[in-house]
């Protein structure tokens, strides 16, 4: 089965649906212990890498990687939705490191998202998992790519398709599988799990480093650079977050910035168990202000980041616009199985095809690609 998002495990509970959730924050029950890798001698200079920095708000839309103000965007007018259902598909979805071998300072000392503080000596043999895919991308991005020795489903792209998995049980994590890939450092976070196992590998002496859990456009540069840190590459963090920032601001040339700007609502279907509206936090409202659109969710006032779809709410805000994973759309029958979902055949948006649909593993991922994810985005959109 299908492991839910962070967000999305609170939501199901709300609704009390049986379903498996992750991605729980730490609590009291969470040990927090001091890990330092073996036969490790001196110590960085200044203080620790931050697993969990502040996001960068509006990144690459009103605001650059320092927080400063971007230039606004020139009105483009209105422009023509699409008139059938379309999938949304990242033309290109290789890695493209920012350096083949970059230099290295180490050893370094992290401040993991779980109070831990870990020490990082070797980068030799990577392992870097989430529910997203996302470190794996970055690590990747960096120029570190070789370095990996494992990878989880949701990593996705062709330069890791040949690394053994080791989550064997959709998103569940194996600490046979992992122990005997005999990594030197592991980066991951809460989204994955089970969290013992996690602690099982920091108990066995190996490095673990948790990040922060949550995936939207104005944590891309903090993941970047936390993860960049920890491998004691911050100056290639940098390069990738100035790319990744160029990437996604050339991808807004092909939204529009009317007025008239549409409504997108993003609905998480898992067949007729999980029908849920996304709504501010989702990680979808991001991408859909980014290409120009306005989240149905946040407009109709929604407070959390997913809620129950029901028919009076669909039939009352009239998305102009359907956002869905290909797995969610799939779960249903299609965009004709759409109709069963409450309210949805009343709207327009279905009567009239505009539906898209992105695949699960890159919707989310908020990773280096993501300025690809937004053109992709935009053109299934917009005619």
């Amino acid at each position: 089965m299908t492991r839910l998002p962070a967000r999305l495990a609170l939501a199901v509970a709300a609704t009390a649906l049986a379903l498996t959730a992750c991605g729980a924050q730490p609590t009291e029950e969470t040990p927090v212990a001091d890990v330092t890798a073996p036969s490790v001698s001196g110590a960085p200079a200044g203080e620790p890498v931050q697993a969990c920095g502040a996001p960068v708000e509006g990144f690459a839309v009103t605001h650059d990687h320092n927080g400063e103000p971007l230039p606004e965007r020139t009105s483009s007018g209105d422009a023509s939705l699409l008139t059938e259902p379309t999938s949304a598909v990242v033309a290109d979805d290789t890695i493209e490191p920012v350096a083949t071998a970059p230099a290295q300072q180490l050893p370094v000392t992290v401040e993991s998202c779980d109070g831990a503080v870990v020490e990082v000596a070797d980068t030799s043999r990577i392992l870097a998992v989430d529910l997203y895919g996302t470190l794996a991308e970055i690590v990747f991005s960096l120029g570190l790519g070789d370095n990996v020795i494992g990878r989880d489903t949701s990593t996705g792209f062709p330069e890791a398709a040949d690394l053994p998995v080791v989550t064997p049980g959709a998103h569940d994590l194996n600490a046979e599988a992992i122990l005997a890939l005999n990594p030197s450092v592991v980066l991951t976070d809460k989204t994955i799990g089970p969290t013992d196992v996690q602690l099982q590998l920091r108990d066995a002496g190996i490095p673990v480093i948790f990040f922060d859990d949550t995936r939207s456009m104005d944590t891309i540069p903090t993941h970047i650079r936390a993860v960049a840190g920890a491998l004691g590459v911050p100056d290639a963090g940098e390069e990738l977050v100035a790319r990744t920032q160029q990437e996604i601001t050339a991808a807004l040339d092909d939204a529009p910035t009317g007025a008239q700007s549409p409504t997108v609502a993003f609905l998480y279907l898992r067949g007729g168990m999980v029908q849920l509206l996304g709504g501010p936090g989702s990680g979808a409202d991001s991408l859909i202000r980014a290409i120009g659109a306005r989240d149905v969710g946040t407009e109709a006032g929604l407070e959390r980041p997913f809620t129950q779809i029901s028919a009076e709410t669909m039939i009352s805000v009239q998305p102009d616009v359907l956002l869905l994973m290909s797995a969610g759309l799939e779960s249903v029958g299609g965009p004709e199985g759409l109709s069963l979902v409450p309210g949805l055949a009343q709207t327009e948006a279905v009567a009239d095809g505009r539906v898209v649909d992105v695949d699960d593993t890159v919707l989310l991922s908020f990773g280096p690609r993501t300025g690809r994810v937004v053109t992709a985005l935009a053109e299934a959109v917009y005619e």
